[in-house]
């Protein structure tokens, strides 16, 4: 079956481990995984997800220069996270382009005391063997939703003190929390 803007490949035709070094530098590698549902279950319980429906990383491998790489893909999942407030289950669609440039010889890191974050974070050395589904997992890790909230869920406030003392309050660590209070309490006295 062809879809417009892409086509569909076979699962056996995309090994999960490739060896950049043997592909032919002349043309591009198109590649796609959609692991099933055992391995779908398995990657789930890896990043303490409640469950991943369908999960696929599909694109593409060009060839840049004699030995670099250009990695051009786009991951689509749908995931189901506990929603951090009331641990309800929260599904979540998620498409997302994942870009790599894999470098025979990468810009030398800078000495420890100049660390800086490179302004390009997409490029990597070139491994002797790229492991797709790690990628995969990598991606969708980065890519899920910090804080899931299922609708309509309230926020949770946790408030913690030491027996006997009285636990402070959200409101009350905010700046202007302490002039509403003595607002209120002239109020109160009849000056205001």
């Amino acid at each position: 079956m062809e879809r417009k803007g892409f086509k569909l490949m076979e699962e056996r035709d995309t090994p999960t481990k490739i060896r950049l070094a043997a592909l032919r530098s002349g043309g591009t590698h198109e590649f796609r995984l959609e692991p099933d549902a055992d391995a779908r279950a398995a990657i789930a319980d890896e990043l303490e997800l409640v469950a991943l429906k369908k999960l696929r990383l599909q694109g593409k491998l060009i060839p840049e220069g004699k030995s670099d790489w250009r990695l051009e893909a786009m991951l689509g999942v749908t995931v189901v996270q506990p929603c951090v407030a009331t641990l309800a289950p929260v599904t979540t669609r998620i498409d997302a382009e994942v870009d790599r440039t894999y470098l025979a010889e990468p810009p030398e890191a800078p000495e420890a005391d100049e660390l800086e974050i490179p302004e390009d974070d997409t490029i990597e050395p070139l491994p002797a063997v790229l492991d797709l589904q790690d990628l995969m997992i990598e991606a969708l890790a980065l890519n899920l939703p910090l804080y899931p909230r299922a609708e309509g869920a309230e926020p949770v406030e946790e408030t913690f003190a030491e027996d006997g003392v009285e636990p402070i309050r959200e409101e009350e660590t905010k700046p202007f929390a302490g002039l509403a209070a003595l607002r209120d309490k002239m109020k109160d006295d009849g000056e205001a």
